[in-house]
């Protein structure tokens, strides 16, 4: 019998109360990194499968070394650089951070003066060590996505939006293209939008033998621009760059391959529809051939092509079509005449061979529950390697599969967030590992799963955390008034009083595929919710339907109206919520940022009978102001789906907020614009509504940088501590 209203499932965690008499600060928090974790530095594996590179940096000597060491005992193996042995051409010691290993070995590149362009672009000054002869190359100037060729005798980049090879042995420097220009031409680089939406950067990849480059031509010269202040000069300096909003035209992409010996190029034959993606290529492990991914704009149809690297001549090999979307990723291995590729074709996320030979395709893994994360397959023992949400949506475990029967063995004991990454030819892997109430540690493993040792533990930050007070946190499903199961996290004060009514603050973010309720260490915001609880609070993030690790039907039931299901979710689990007997129903907020500002700004209005106050962050207001890449894929076009965009756009039911609402922006958000904020207050004032805001000048859509963190959530704490 399923009762309605909360329901704890069997896996129940609490985590220790440390009932000391330190307070948490937000300046430790968000300010002086009193609580900041540890990672690995640079972890590299190397072709013998039995060492790894890691970065080594010591401040006070301001020395940076990379270290080549044995996985099994640890034992420091050789200093394969040191910057004391590196001088720029100023003659100062060259301090870096980024470096790429040669195919070889012999070689590394180093990038310096990294400027952040977007999400994953940037520019950067490459220099390049030879382990033998020493310094080989200083670039003069700033450049994108210097990378090797495969035997590293020349480093492809590129300059003016031009695609560019330098030549190592000569130091000549041959340009591939020459059209490049600004808003207009991109040339093996992608457009911002790709960039965001596809998770792309680089716009070329080389051949494996080193023969050809595979690269991008990007014609935005019709795509509309968009156009920002920054601030902090007499007259502000204006931004402006391409960005394609829902039902607005995109770049004409085309994939080029240049062959270096006869120093020609052929365009591949793509078909003769120009409103398409391209979102991905990737040389084959077939002589000479390239494979592109050839995606619909409504995003259901997914293609993949091979390309002819003399011809350019195309054929397509494999192709997909879905009731709703299908999500791009990198899960591509080519083998023997197949390739090995996730796909939600099930229902869930699994992993499926192709023999595009015989065309025949075999499922790898198969259940209702979804892989999470593919990393590879290893052709010696004919296994893959991967992560999965086989047990609970919360939590995540690694597998290694057999390929010819599905048998799966578990390579993580303990139960959380797990995750790998593994060397060259599958001996050993990186193990990854927290939980809710364990920061990250680093493990080597064997391919078995048996530990090696620990590269990292944290153990600072788990001792800082023992002179704090920090609330239980627990995991558990509600059953909303409709008959929906939703997971949820709730963080209660470390000295909770079942006897007592507590105001409650819902964390959300909501989007497709996300998730926020999740076994995981939560580092700074797990802090600053238990900051909250110490203040007397509790705290809850509920994951919606359209959130991830629970079957296609559950993510994508929420296509073409975004935001219905998911608020109403978080509405009708604020109702539950209120009817526990600790929690004070007439003091509910909720916050979220970016696509949980959208929720937030829904709960305030649409949940005005429920939630009496709410923080947005950066959110979309309206999904017509948001990029058509992510729009559409979830809504279709505006002019296809219009009412869907108005019916769930806050800016279209200000009139309903009844409680306080906090409306916070960057100035510089490339991604959320502050358009966004604009219309939702001019909206608000239109119709009377009283607001509060808070805007964050030349901030993008991180809101970071200098104090900026910690003013931002001063602000939203006592925002809470008011009104909550």
């Amino acid at each position: 019998m399923i009762r309605r209203g909360i329901q704890v499932i069997a896996i129940l965690f609490f985590i220790p109360a440390t009932v000391l008499a330190q307070e948490l600060k937000l300046e430790d928090i968000w300010l002086n990194g009193k609580f900041s974790s540890q990672g690995v530095r640079g972890f590299t594996a190397l072709n013998d499968g039995e060492s790894y590179v890691q970065l080594d940096v010591d401040k006070e000597r301001n020395l940076m070394e990379l270290n080549r060491y044995s996985i099994r005992d640890g034992s420091r193996l050789e200093t394969l650089v040191s910057n004391g042995d590196l001088n720029d051409v100023s003659g100062e010691r060259l301090n870096f951070g980024t470096f790429e290993l040669s195919k070889d070995e012999k070689r590394v590149l180093f990038l310096t003066d990294i400027e952040h362009i977007y999400r994953h672009s940037f520019s950067a000054r490459f220099h390049v060590f030879d382990r033998e002869k020493g310094i080989l190359y200083h670039s003069k100037e700033s450049v994108r996505y210097a990378t090797f060729s495969p035997d590293a005798s020349k480093v492809a980049y590129v300059l003016d939006n031009n695609l560019m090879v330098l030549d190592l042995t000569t130091g000549d420097v041959k340009a591939v293209t020459n059209d490049g220009k600004t808003n207009a031409i991109i040339n093996g680089a992608v457009d911002w939008v790709y960039e965001e939406e596809f998770s792309m950067a680089r716009g070329f990849e080389w051949s494996p033998d080193g023969a050809f480059l595979a690269y991008y031509r990007f014609d935005e010269s019709g795509v509309r621009e968009y156009s920002m202040d920054i601030y902090g000069s007499l007259y502000p300096k204006e931004e402006v760059w391409k960005y394609p909003k829902a039902g607005e035209s995109n770049s004409i992409v085309q994939v080029y391959i240049y062959e270096l010996a006869a120093g020609s190029k052929v365009l591949c034959a793509t078909g003769e529809n120009n409103d398409i993606y391209l979102p991905r290529i990737k040389w084959t492990d077939q002589a000479a051939t390239l494979s592109i991914q050839r995606l619909n704009r409504l995003q259901n149809h997914w293609e993949i092509l091979f390309a002819n690297a003399k011809t350019g001549i195309t054929e397509v090999v494999y192709e997909e079509e879905n009731k709703a979307y299908i999500d791009i990723t990198d899960n591509l291995d080519f083998e023997d005449g197949s390739f090995i590729f996730t796909s939600e074709r099930s229902g869930y996320n699994h992993i499926y061979q192709y023999d595009y030979t015989k065309k025949n395709l075999k499922a790898i893994s198969t259940g209702n529950w979804d892989i999470d994360n593919y990393y590879g397959y290893d052709a010696s023992s004919k296994k893959v390697y991967c992560s999965a949400a086989n047990e609970t949506a919360i939590r995540r475990n690694i597998f290694a599969i057999q390929v010819k029967n599905g048998k799966m063995s578990k390579l993580n004991e303990a139960d959380g967030w797990n995750s790998a990454f593994f060397t060259k030819g599958f001996k050993y892997f990186l193990h990854t590992f927290s939980n809710a109430s364990t920061p990250t540690v680093y493990t080597l493993r064997d391919a078995k799963g048996k530990s090696l040792r620990v590269l990292e533990e944290n153990y600072m930050l788990k001792e800082t955390l023992k002179t704090v007070k920090l609330g239980s946190m627990e995991f558990n499903t509600l059953t909303t008034d409709s008959g929906v199961t939703l997971n949820y996290s709730m963080i209660k004060p470390a000295d909770f009083d079942p006897n007592k009514k507590y105001p409650v603050l819902m964390y959300v973010y909501g989007g497709p595929g996300s998730q926020t309720v999740r076994d995981t260490w939560g580092g700074a915001y797990y802090l600053w919710f238990n900051y909250l609880a110490q203040n007397g609070y509790i705290v809850v993030s509920v994951d919606n339907r359209g959130t991830g690790a629970r079957g296609e039907d559950f993510k994508k039931c929420t296509y073409l109206q975004l935001g219905k299901f998911e608020i109403e979710d978080q509405i009708a689990a604020a109702r539950v919520l209120g009817r526990l007997s600790y929690v004070d129903e007439s003091r509910m907020g909720i916050w979220g940022w970016s696509f949980g500002g959208y929720m937030a700004s829904l709960g305030i209005t649409k949940g005005n009978d429920v939630f009496r106050c709410a923080v947005a962050v950066a959110p979309v207001t309206n999904w017509r102001y948001y990029d058509n890449i992510y729009t559409e894929r979830f809504m279709r076009t505006p002019q296809e789906n219009g009412a869907s965009y108005d019916a769930n756009s806050p800016i279209n039911h200000v009139d309903r907020i009844r409680g306080h609402y906090l409306i916070i922006h960057g100035t510089a958000d490339d991604n959320v614009h502050f358009q966004n904020t604009v219309e939702m207050v001019d909206a608000m004032i239109q119709k009377n509504v009283k607001y509060d805001s808070e805007f964050y000048p030349n901030k993008n859509h991180g809101i970071y940088g200098g104090t900026t963190r910690l003013h931002l959530f001063n602000r939203i704490s006592d925002y809470l501590f008011i009104y909550l």
